[in-house]
C-alpha cells in the first residue's frame, strides 16, 4: 500500500516548539564550528529527530519508526470526537521527544498540534 505525502499544518505552539529547537539546534552547530569540535551537539540531535520524525510523519503516517498511536490526554484542535495521536521522535531516551498531531483539517492534510518531551 502507498500512502501519498500529507500537507502540514502547525498550531501555534508546535511551530514555537518546532522553531526553537530549530534555533537551539543551529546555535549550537555555530559555536561548534566556531570551537572546531567535530561531535554534535545534543541540541543538533534532538532537532534532528524531531526534523526527520515530522518529515516521516508527514509521508507516511504508519511510517514503522513512529510508533504512532493514539493519545487521549490532548483535545483535538477543532473536532472534539476525532483521534490525536502520538509519534515518536525518540525513543529509549530519558525525556523522550514526541510529536503529537491529528488528521485535517482538510481531506490530505494533517496537524501539528504540539512537540514535547515525554513525562
Amino acid at each position: 500500500m502507498t500512502t501519498m505525502p500529507f500537507k502540514p499544518n502547525w498550531t501555534p505552539t508546535a511551530r514555537k516548539q518546532y522553531d526553537d529547537l530549530k534555533a537551539a539546534a543551529e546555535l549550537a552547530l555555530a559555536a561548534r564550528k566556531k570551537e572546531g569540535r567535530s561531535k554534535a551537539s545534543e541540541q543538533e540531535g534532538l532537532f534532528k529527530q524531531v526534523h526527520k520524525c515530522v518529515q516521516n510523519l508527514v509521508n507516511n503516517p504508519r511510517h514503522p519508526s513512529l510508533k504512532t498511536h493514539e493519545y487521549n490526554s490532548l483535545p483535538h484542535p477543532w473536532d472534539k470526537k476525532q483521534k490525536v495521536f502520538e509519534a515518536y521522535a525518540q525513543n529509549n531516551t530519558p525525556g523522550a521527544y514526541r510529536v503529537f498531531w491529528c488528521y485535517g483539517p482538510g481531506r490530505d492534510e494533517l496537524t501539528i498540534i504540539a512537540i514535547a518531551a515525554h513525562a
